[in-house]
Protein backbone atom coordinates (compact mmCIF):
# COMPACT_ATOMS: atom_id res chain seq x y z
CA UNK A 1 0.00 0.00 0.00
CA UNK A 2 3.16 2.22 0.64
CA UNK A 3 3.88 2.43 -2.73
CA UNK A 4 0.48 2.12 -4.47
CA UNK A 5 -0.18 5.65 -2.28
CA UNK A 6 3.18 7.07 -3.62
CA UNK A 7 2.59 6.51 -7.29
CA UNK A 8 -1.04 7.25 -6.78
CA UNK A 9 -0.34 11.06 -5.61
CA UNK A 10 3.14 11.47 -7.66
CA UNK A 11 3.25 14.53 -9.83
CA UNK A 12 4.32 13.63 -13.51
CA UNK A 13 5.69 16.04 -15.54
CA UNK A 14 3.63 18.05 -17.61
CA UNK A 15 0.88 20.64 -17.15
CA UNK A 16 -3.11 21.36 -16.77
CA UNK A 17 -5.32 19.24 -17.92
CA UNK A 18 -2.19 16.44 -19.38
CA UNK A 19 -0.88 16.07 -16.07
CA UNK A 20 -4.29 15.31 -14.40
CA UNK A 21 -5.69 13.17 -16.73
CA UNK A 22 -2.00 11.38 -16.68
CA UNK A 23 -2.50 11.03 -12.47
CA UNK A 24 -6.11 9.83 -13.27
CA UNK A 25 -5.24 7.23 -15.33
CA UNK A 26 -2.20 5.94 -13.15
CA UNK A 27 -4.86 5.41 -10.40
CA UNK A 28 -6.93 3.98 -12.23
CA UNK A 29 -4.71 1.35 -13.23
CA UNK A 30 -3.32 1.00 -9.98
CA UNK A 31 -6.59 0.92 -8.04
CA UNK A 32 -8.15 -1.29 -10.79
CA UNK A 33 -4.88 -4.06 -9.79
CA UNK A 34 -5.50 -3.67 -6.25
CA UNK A 35 -9.16 -4.27 -6.32
CA UNK A 36 -8.63 -7.50 -8.48
CA UNK A 37 -5.56 -9.03 -6.37
CA UNK A 38 -8.07 -7.87 -3.28
CA UNK A 39 -4.84 -6.21 -1.91
CA UNK A 40 -7.04 -3.02 -0.37
CA UNK A 41 -6.00 -3.32 3.50
CA UNK A 42 -8.30 0.61 3.80
CA UNK A 43 -11.34 -1.53 3.15
CA UNK A 44 -12.52 -2.76 6.48
CA UNK A 45 -16.15 -4.18 5.33
CA UNK A 46 -17.79 -2.37 8.17
CA UNK A 47 -19.27 1.44 7.86
CA UNK A 48 -17.26 4.28 9.66
CA UNK A 49 -18.61 5.01 13.18
CA UNK A 50 -19.53 8.30 12.01
CA UNK A 51 -21.82 7.20 9.17
CA UNK A 52 -23.47 5.11 11.36
CA UNK A 53 -24.11 8.27 13.91
CA UNK A 54 -25.18 9.84 11.05
CA UNK A 55 -27.82 7.43 9.82
CA UNK A 56 -28.88 5.68 13.02
CA UNK A 57 -27.79 8.35 15.67
CA UNK A 58 -29.92 10.48 18.09
CA UNK A 59 -29.93 13.23 15.45
CA UNK A 60 -29.98 11.02 12.46
CA UNK A 61 -30.32 12.42 9.03
CA UNK A 62 -33.81 11.34 7.35
CA UNK A 63 -33.46 9.21 4.90
CA UNK A 64 -33.06 10.71 1.25
CA UNK A 65 -30.04 10.62 -1.66
CA UNK A 66 -26.66 9.34 -0.84
CA UNK A 67 -23.54 9.52 -2.76
CA UNK A 68 -20.47 7.71 -1.90
CA UNK A 69 -17.76 8.48 -3.18
CA UNK A 70 -14.46 6.20 -4.07
CA UNK A 71 -17.40 3.48 -3.12
CA UNK A 72 -14.91 0.25 -3.58
CA UNK A 73 -16.64 -3.13 -3.17
CA UNK A 74 -19.50 -1.33 -2.15
CA UNK A 75 -19.78 -1.67 1.71
CA UNK A 76 -20.78 1.99 2.66
CA UNK A 77 -23.12 2.13 -0.18
CA UNK A 78 -24.83 -1.15 0.51
CA UNK A 79 -25.19 0.20 4.17
CA UNK A 80 -26.57 3.52 3.52
CA UNK A 81 -29.08 1.12 0.94
CA UNK A 82 -30.05 -1.11 3.65
CA UNK A 83 -31.37 2.20 6.14
CA UNK A 84 -33.52 3.27 3.54
CA UNK A 85 -31.24 5.96 1.13
CA UNK A 86 -31.14 5.87 -2.17
CA UNK A 87 -27.90 5.69 -2.80
CA UNK A 88 -25.26 5.57 -5.74
CA UNK A 89 -21.56 4.46 -5.19
CA UNK A 90 -18.80 6.05 -7.83
CA UNK A 91 -15.70 4.47 -8.00
CA UNK A 92 -12.51 4.69 -10.80
CA UNK A 93 -11.64 1.37 -10.89
CA UNK A 94 -14.11 -0.72 -12.45
CA UNK A 95 -13.37 -4.02 -10.93
CA UNK A 96 -14.45 -2.48 -7.16
CA UNK A 97 -17.68 -1.78 -9.51
CA UNK A 98 -17.81 -5.40 -10.45
CA UNK A 99 -17.45 -6.64 -6.87
CA UNK A 100 -19.65 -3.93 -5.49
CA UNK A 101 -22.76 -5.08 -7.91
CA UNK A 102 -21.86 -8.73 -6.60
CA UNK A 103 -22.14 -7.89 -2.97
CA UNK A 104 -25.26 -5.68 -3.86
CA UNK A 105 -27.09 -8.61 -5.07
CA UNK A 106 -26.29 -11.03 -2.48
CA UNK A 107 -27.67 -8.09 0.14
CA UNK A 108 -30.91 -7.88 -1.79
CA UNK A 109 -30.16 -3.92 -2.38
CA UNK A 110 -30.14 -2.28 -5.77
CA UNK A 111 -28.23 0.83 -5.33
CA UNK A 112 -27.05 2.84 -8.67
CA UNK A 113 -23.09 1.71 -9.25
CA UNK A 114 -21.02 3.67 -11.55
CA UNK A 115 -17.54 4.03 -12.71
CA UNK A 116 -16.52 7.16 -12.89
CA UNK A 117 -14.05 10.45 -11.75
CA UNK A 118 -15.07 11.77 -8.77
CA UNK A 119 -13.88 14.52 -10.14
CA UNK A 120 -16.47 14.91 -13.43
CA UNK A 121 -19.83 14.11 -11.45
CA UNK A 122 -22.13 16.09 -13.51
CA UNK A 123 -20.57 14.45 -16.64
CA UNK A 124 -21.60 10.82 -15.34
CA UNK A 125 -25.58 12.03 -15.25
CA UNK A 126 -26.07 11.39 -11.96
CA UNK A 127 -28.44 14.19 -11.32
CA UNK A 128 -28.34 16.61 -8.54
CA UNK A 129 -29.77 17.41 -5.35
CA UNK A 130 -27.82 14.54 -3.12
CA UNK A 131 -28.36 15.47 0.80
CA UNK A 132 -25.51 13.18 2.10
CA UNK A 133 -21.92 12.63 0.38
CA UNK A 134 -19.49 10.15 1.94
CA UNK A 135 -15.99 10.22 1.01
CA UNK A 136 -13.98 7.59 2.83
CA UNK A 137 -10.54 8.66 1.71
CA UNK A 138 -11.56 9.94 -1.91
CA UNK A 139 -10.30 13.80 -1.93
CA UNK A 140 -7.00 12.96 0.48
CA UNK A 141 -5.41 10.96 -2.80
CA UNK A 142 -6.01 13.55 -5.46
CA UNK A 143 -2.78 15.46 -6.48
CA UNK A 144 -2.07 17.68 -8.01
CA UNK A 145 -3.69 20.17 -6.08
CA UNK A 146 -6.06 21.15 -9.28
CA UNK A 147 -7.64 17.54 -9.15
CA UNK A 148 -8.45 18.23 -5.13
CA UNK A 149 -9.99 22.09 -6.82
CA UNK A 150 -12.15 20.19 -9.32
CA UNK A 151 -13.13 17.37 -6.79
CA UNK A 152 -14.89 20.57 -4.90
CA UNK A 153 -16.58 22.22 -8.11
CA UNK A 154 -18.17 18.67 -8.96
CA UNK A 155 -18.82 17.71 -5.09
CA UNK A 156 -20.97 21.02 -4.92
CA UNK A 157 -22.78 21.02 -8.25
CA UNK A 158 -24.54 17.98 -7.29
CA UNK A 159 -25.10 18.55 -3.60
CA UNK A 160 -28.43 19.24 -2.23
CA UNK A 161 -28.78 22.75 -0.47
CA UNK A 162 -28.27 22.01 3.33
CA UNK A 163 -26.20 18.47 2.31
CA UNK A 164 -24.16 16.86 4.65
CA UNK A 165 -20.60 15.57 3.20
CA UNK A 166 -18.94 13.22 5.54
CA UNK A 167 -15.09 13.34 4.25
CA UNK A 168 -12.35 11.20 5.89
CA UNK A 169 -8.56 11.60 5.32
CA UNK A 170 -5.39 9.30 6.47
CA UNK A 171 -3.17 11.12 8.15
CA UNK A 172 0.33 11.81 6.88
CA UNK A 173 2.18 8.93 6.81
CA UNK A 174 2.20 5.45 5.46
CA UNK A 175 -0.85 6.05 3.27
CA UNK A 176 -0.94 9.18 2.86
CA UNK A 177 1.56 12.56 2.47
CA UNK A 178 -0.90 14.96 1.82
CA UNK A 179 -3.18 15.65 4.94
CA UNK A 180 -6.38 17.17 4.97
CA UNK A 181 -6.79 20.74 6.81
CA UNK A 182 -10.02 22.48 8.36
CA UNK A 183 -8.14 25.57 6.51
CA UNK A 184 -7.67 24.01 3.48
CA UNK A 185 -11.42 22.88 2.92
CA UNK A 186 -12.82 25.80 4.53
CA UNK A 187 -10.90 27.51 1.30
CA UNK A 188 -11.65 24.98 -1.33
CA UNK A 189 -15.45 24.60 -0.44
CA UNK A 190 -16.81 28.04 -0.18
CA UNK A 191 -20.27 27.12 -0.47
CA UNK A 192 -19.92 24.95 2.78
CA UNK A 193 -19.70 24.86 6.50
CA UNK A 194 -16.96 23.11 8.20
CA UNK A 195 -19.33 21.71 11.31
CA UNK A 196 -17.28 19.54 13.20
CA UNK A 197 -13.54 18.03 12.69
CA UNK A 198 -11.98 15.36 14.79
CA UNK A 199 -10.06 12.05 15.22
CA UNK A 200 -11.73 9.25 13.16
CA UNK A 201 -12.55 5.98 14.80
CA UNK A 202 -10.63 3.44 12.78
CA UNK A 203 -8.09 1.07 12.66
CA UNK A 204 -5.99 3.48 10.33
CA UNK A 205 -5.05 6.52 11.50
CA UNK A 206 -8.00 9.26 10.03
CA UNK A 207 -9.28 12.17 10.31
CA UNK A 208 -13.09 13.03 9.96
CA UNK A 209 -14.64 16.24 8.83
CA UNK A 210 -18.33 17.25 8.49
CA UNK A 211 -19.01 19.86 6.42
CA UNK A 212 -22.90 21.33 5.15
CA UNK A 213 -23.79 22.84 1.80
CA UNK A 214 -25.01 26.29 2.66
CA UNK A 215 -28.79 27.18 1.91
CA UNK A 216 -29.45 29.42 -1.05
CA UNK A 217 -30.13 32.24 1.53
CA UNK A 218 -27.00 31.55 3.07
CA UNK A 219 -25.24 31.84 -0.06
CA UNK A 220 -26.80 35.06 -1.38
CA UNK A 221 -25.93 36.52 1.82
CA UNK A 222 -22.47 35.88 1.44
CA UNK A 223 -22.18 36.99 -1.75
CA UNK A 224 -23.67 40.05 -0.41
CA UNK A 225 -20.76 40.66 2.42
CA UNK A 226 -18.20 39.44 -0.22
Amino acid sequence: MTHLAKLTCCPISQGGEGRNNSVKRSAEVLYQAAYRTGFTPWDTGRPPDELVTLTEGHRALPPGRALDLGCGTGTNTIYLSRCGWQTTGVDLAASAITKARRRAAAAGVEPALVQGDATRLVELGLGDGFELILDLGCYHSLYPETLRENYAHSVTAVAAPGATLLLFGFLPGRLSAHRITATELQARFPDWELLDQSRGKNWLPTEAFRLRRRSLNQETCVDRIS
